[in-house]
């Protein structure tokens, strides 16, 4: 017969020291998630870029809008940068994942789609070399994305998106919609994936493109299809306007989500091109 040892009365001083040991444990883990997440804004402020590239006909803008409760920091980003045959190139994207490691993933993204867009013209051809390249890196991140180059000459827009969000675009003369163009899966998926291009010349009219990271049109009770159309709503009233003042009219939507997740907007305002122009 097996003899069971009396059950031990735990006394008020020991109960006292095991809630104190746990409560210290729980702050520890709570100051390291806060200097996990201070670290995330860091880099999150470091590596976006301090200003968009202009051209006669062409002004961008940005805005960038961490997590409403600071724990989803450090995927999103917007890029814009000047090519060497002089045309712009314009990008935004939204990593999977937070914290200190979508930060980084997220740079390593920006700087491999500046080096690519160097040498290939082809925004779909960026794109597939930029994927190929993360994947090289044995990164197990993902990111989606959009590319654009922008030709002053022609006035031609070329766009490919690896698994991102459509963009809304309105023109002065009252027309708007979603840019649903064909695009391939997220970049880090798949080797060899192909992104197809759209290419659309710039209205006469002048207008505005708004492009969004998924965090400026979906929370937890708002679909991404009622965010997109308040993105459209706020675009086409402000179409005249400033793009920096568009911009920051656009991330307001991300207050009316009650998103969880950080946000970014960037926004290219078209002018009428000059007379005689194309």
């Amino acid at each position: 017969m097996t003899r069971r040892r009396p059950a031990r009365h735990v006394t008020a001083d020991e109960l006292l020291t095991e809630l104190g040991r746990l409560t210290e444990q729980a702050l520890e883990r709570a100051e390291l998630q806060q200097a996990r997440v201070e670290l995330a804004e860091a880099l999150q402020r470091e590596l976006l870029p301090a200003e968009l590239p202009e051209l006669p006909g062409l002004r961008a803008a940005a805005r960038y809008s961490p997590a409403r409760h600071g724990l989803s920091v450090g995927g999103d980003w917007y890029d814009g940068f000047r090519l060497p045959d002089g045309a712009l190139a314009f990008s935004i994207g939204d990593v999977q994942g937070h914290d200190v490691e979508a930060a980084a993933f997220m740079g390593q993204v920006r700087v491999g789609l500046r080096a690519v867009a160097a040498t290939a013209a082809d925004p779909g051809e960026v794109l597939s070399r930029a994927n190929d390249l993360l994947l090289s890196m044995d990164n197990r991140l993902f990111a989606t994305c959009s590319f654009l180059r922008f030709d002053p000459a022609t006035r031609e827009l070329a766009h490919a998106r690896a698994g991102h969000l459509p963009w809304v675009w309105a023109t002065a003369g009252g027309d708007w919609g979603l840019a649903e163009d064909e695009g391939g899966l997220p970049l880090g998926v798949l080797p060899a994936e192909e992104y197809p291009v759209t290419r659309r010349r710039l209205p006469p009219t002048g207008g505005a493109l708004v492009l969004v990271t998924d965090g400026v049109v979906e929370g937890p009770a708002f679909p991404i299809t009622a965010g997109l159309e308040q993105v459209a709503r706020v675009t086409r009233a402000g179409v005249r306007a400033d793009p920096a003042e568009l911009a920051a009219e656009v991330i307001k939507v991300a207050d009316l989500t009650g998103h969880t997740d950080d946000a970014a907007v960037l926004v290219l305002r078209h002018d009428e091109p000059p007379t005689g122009g194309a």
